[in-house]
């Protein structure tokens, strides 16, 4: 057969779109974890308090809670592709150029908040370009997808930086992220594009599409009487602000993150100080906590769309049972978690909680684009804006615990040490999902 004539198979647009912000998610979270074990190694070599580790850690969410909610009307007026580049770039050149010299806090903490911005506004043009290109009945396997690459990231991180850091230092890491960065920012210049009418034919019934497009102030557009509009509809800030499904989906994304950034930044800590034992040591063992969310993230995903288009369950049904059977699980794994002594029972306690939490994420994490599809951006915003300040909180709140606990002479390896720090993102999680059970909805309610 004449090469020439067989058909190229192409592959659908959207499905680069995914697997390319996937990629993105996966850098971020490289970059964070990244940060947490070079700093840790710093900082541990020159007798940085618990206090002061936990001050610095929590300095990236300082910026990061600043710009979600611009990061959600940017990408809803500019367009979540361009805004998507550009923080990327600007993250990868902060990385790039800052030393990691922990005799210049004042240069360390303007180089942590200036990263923090800069992805600030990472997820909220993501999900406002996913909107866009991903149809209603493959939204969860989709963002689901996009969400696990934080995790695959971590996991990802959690094995290789170790020794990255141990062979060629701590500054090495920021070399290697800032490398990471520029070759996605490459790549998303090169294949992302704005969804076209045509892939799209039904986009006003299914509510993505180049309807959900950012509209210029002067653009005219054609209407089916032949008039013509001009005004770009206004972001109903009231009615997000006032609405209960929101506010449902605000206190399952703060509890996410409080449980996902305590482990991600504290269990290095945990590892090398209450069980006295280096990450080195551990081989491929430190990073399944965050493989199992990644693992559980697209198995959540896959069911919640398997419940939808077999119509098992309706949307709202599906949201809140998979939220709801996540944070349960994960509540009493975290509460469980200081009563493991060794390293493998901290493993699968760790594995379990996170893992759990990914597969809730099949419920909140979706209902941005359930209940508001156009403004996808901005309610992701407002929520993560929420996951944010819970990661200034819990960050910080826990090297303060601790210092509690070494003023209270109780040594980092006693299990009493560490009670209050799981204790309360599980409590959190029974919590919240209460909350998500009363008000949460699979219902579009914003026009």
């Amino acid at each position: 057969m004449n090469p020439k004539r067989m058909k190229r198979t192409n592959i659908p647009k959207r499905y680069v779109i995914v697997i390319l912000t996937f990629i993105c998610t996966s850098v971020c979270y490289i970059e964070r974890v990244g940060f947490s074990v070079a700093y840790t190694a710093a900082a541990d070599a020159t007798g940085v308090n618990q206090s002061s580790k936990g001050m610095i850690l929590s300095t990236f969410y300082y910026g990061y809670a600043c710009s979600q909610v611009p990061g959600g009307w940017a990408a809803q007026k500019i367009g979540g592709r361009r805004i998507l580049l550009l923080s990327f770039v600007l993250w990868s050149i902060t990385c790039a150029f800052v030393p990691l010299d922990l005799n210049r806090v004042t240069i360390l903490v303007i180089a942590r908040l200036l990263v923090g911005v800069s992805q600030g506004f990472i997820f909220p043009s993501i999900h406002t370009v996913l909107a866009q290109w991903v149809p209603p009945h493959e939204r969860s396997r989709s963002v689901s997808l996009t969400t696990s690459g934080m995790y695959f990231g971590a996991a990802a991180g959690m094995l290789v930086l170790p020794s990255l850091v141990k062979f060629r230092g701590p500054q090495s890491v920021f070399l290697a992220e800032a490398s990471l960065g520029a070759i996605w920012s490459l790549l998303w210049f090169k294949y992302a594009i704005d969804p076209p009418r045509s892939e799209h034919p039904k986009a006003t019934a299914s509510g993505f599409g180049e309807l959900l497009l950012p509209i210029k102030g002067n653009q005219k557009t054609k209407v089916e009487n032949g008039g013509h509009s001009i005004r770009t509809p206004k972001i109903p800030w009231k009615k997000i602000i006032f609405s209960l499904p929101v506010w449902a989906i605000v206190a399952n994304n703060f509890t996410f993150h409080y449980a996902l950034y305590v482990l991600m930044n504290w269990l290095p800590t945990y590892f090398e100080l209450g069980l006295q034992l280096s990450l080195e040591d551990m081989g491929s063992s430190k990073m399944m906590p965050y493989f199992n969310m990644f693992l559980f993230s697209n198995i959540g995903g896959v069911i919640a769309d398997h419940l939808i288009t077999r119509r098992v369950l309706s949307v709202t049904g599906t949201r809140k049972l998979l939220n709801t059977i996540g944070f349960v699980v994960a509540s009493f794994a975290l509460m469980a978690l200081p009563r493991f002594r060794t390293p493998n029972g901290v493993v699968f306690c760790s594995s379990v909680a996170l893992g759990f939490l990914a597969l809730g994420r099949a419920g909140f994490a979706v209902n941005h684009m359930d209940v508001a599809p156009r403004y996808a951006g901005i309610v992701m915003g407002v929520s993560n804006t929420a996951g944010t300040l819970a990661g200034i909180i819990g960050v910080d709140l826990t090297g303060r615990l601790l210092e509690a606990s070494k003023a209270a002479q109780l040594d980092l390896t006693s299990p009493d040490s560490w009670r209050a720090v799981f204790l309360i993102p599980g409590s959190l999680c029974i919590f919240s999902s209460i909350l998500f059970l009363q008000f949460s909805t699979g219902e579009r309610i914003f026009d």
